[in-house]
């Protein structure tokens, strides 16, 4: 027998390295590496999963000879989650889903495969007991559980034993929960290790490409936020997508990172209740409070994530600074972008913010990437700074440069369209993005400003 090799990875980046590394040349974490054992087991693992599969070696095709056709999606019967997958789940694809614990990742995956009667499910669970599953699965099915004996149930943590039960039971679709919770034989170390879950995800890649047959893996977050486990584990998947919310809230997102057959900007909303999660179909009456009349510091934006638009809730608090160091904090948005903005309010329009502190934060738990917030978040901490409330029925989106200028902004069409369909009389876009509009088909006001003083006199006189 070869004898074992030690080897070191980046649990940040998965950089590996012969000897041990203080500073990661790949990605610059300190004391990131860790100690592996590399054996021949890839060759092993290779050769037993194929025995387990029965599958032959694959040959090199031509490109020409390969037929290119688009394999129908698995319908998970969850507007949602087909939205972030891209459209469904695509016939042998590998998808991680991760999250923290506790927030809802098992109650997905089980809700959702109860709801796919036309399928048969191989659902593998390495942290529960099947008592345990089965108290779960009745209080989700609001319905009573289904009838047939599509969805088979398994409580292993050996890989081995899995492709074993696959082999027997011919499943259409495999969940694995958690991967950090299966260990392979051909691994001298404990489940969850860097070795264990590496090897573990290359066989079921392996098994999904050759086979056809769908994987989802259930992943866990790190204190850090990111998943745990070495970053290759991100590489050999498909899609990955994370499920994340406040455990103090009852709203919960799901955001595409990676995504081989779809947009990575899209995401999903969910709302935990004691049946389950429910997806809400309109994110827009969620984000915003029932009244903010009279308030000052808020400011209504309208937002996209993909192709879907909704109108969020900026709330901003300026203070002055108590202890000489004047506080940036910020809450579902990029807290450096904040600062630039309090940087073109102080030198562009003239507001003296610097011995004051802001406190920003995006209504409902949610974090927006989209620039077309940055006029909200400005009026939102104008509205403060002065304490004058912004009438109601006033919505605004645009992105500010450094000049002050107001940019243009993405699809103008949808984010008007929703602010017209929730009630809102005037609504502050990009002069630019009037050229090309049919101001005409739409009943709302609209206000067009070219720089950022223009939108604060329309807002506060």
């Amino acid at each position: 027998m070869a004898k074992d090799k030690i080897a070191y990875v980046c649990e940040n980046c998965g950089q590996e390295s012969p000897k041990w590394i203080g500073k990661c040349p790949a990605c610059g974490q300190w004391n990131t590496f860790k100690e592996i054992r590399v054996a021949d087991t890839r060759t092993q693992a290779a050769a037993s999963v194929s025995t387990a599969q029965g599958k032959a070696r694959n040959t090199a095709l031509r490109l020409r000879d390969i037929s290119a056709h688009d394999d129908p999606r698995i319908d998970m019967h969850d507007a949602e989650l087909n939205r972030v997958l891209g459209g469904g789940l695509v016939p042998g694809s590998i998808v991680l889903l991760g999250g923290e614990p506790g927030i809802g990742k098992s109650t997905l995956s089980l809700q959702t495969m109860l709801q796919l009667t036309d399928k048969r499910v191989l659902y593998v669970s390495g942290e529960e007991s099947a008592h345990q599953l089965k108290m779960r699965a009745e209080r989700l099915s609001a319905n009573g559980l289904p009838a047939d004996d599509n969805f088979l149930l398994l409580c292993e943590n050996s890989l081995e034993a899995v492709f074993e039960q696959i082999k027997e039971v011919k499943p259409e679709i495999v969940v694995i929960d958690s991967i950090q919770t299966i260990s392979t034989e051909d691994v001298e170390s404990s489940a969850g290790s860097i070795t264990q879950v590496r090897e573990c995800a290359s066989a079921l890649l392996r098994f999904a490409k050759t086979s056809g047959v769908p994987v989802i893996l259930i992943g866990h977050i790190t204190k850090e936020g990111t998943l745990a486990g070495p970053k290759i584990l991100e590489h050999i998947v498909d899609t990955v997508i994370q499920f994340e919310g406040d455990q103090h809230y009852m709203y919960r997102i799901l955001r595409s990172i990676k995504n081989r057959f779809g947009s990575t900007s899209e995401l999903g909303i969910y709302e935990m209740q004691q049946t389950g999660l429910r997806q809400v179909s309109n994110p827009s009456e969620l984000l915003l409070t029932e009244d903010h009349d009279g308030l000052s510091g808020v400011a209504i934006s309208s937002a996209i994530e993909g192709v879907r638009p909704f109108l969020v809730e900026t709330q901003a608090l300026v203070s002055s600074a108590a202890y000489g160091t004047p506080q940036r904090s910020a809450t579902g948005f990029d807290q450096r972008r904040l600062n630039m903005l309090l940087a073109v309010l102080e030198k562009r329009v003239g507001f003296k913010l610097m011995q004051k502190d802001v406190f920003l934060n995006i209504a409902g738990g949610l974090r927006v990437t989209d620039m077309a917030m940055d006029l909200s978040v400005i009026a939102a901490v104008l509205s403060s700074n002065v304490d004058t409330p912004i009438e109601s029925g006033w919505c605004m989106c645009g992105e500010v440069g450094l000049s002050g200028e107001v940019r243009p902004v993405a699809r103008i069409e949808q984010r008007i369209a929703e602010a017209e369909k929730l009630g809102f009389s005037h609504i502050i876009i990009p002069k630019y993005n009037l050229s090309g509009l049919n101001r005409k088909k739409f009943k709302i006001e609209l206000v067009p400003v070219r720089k950022v003083e223009e939108a604060l006199r329309a807002l506060f006189g």
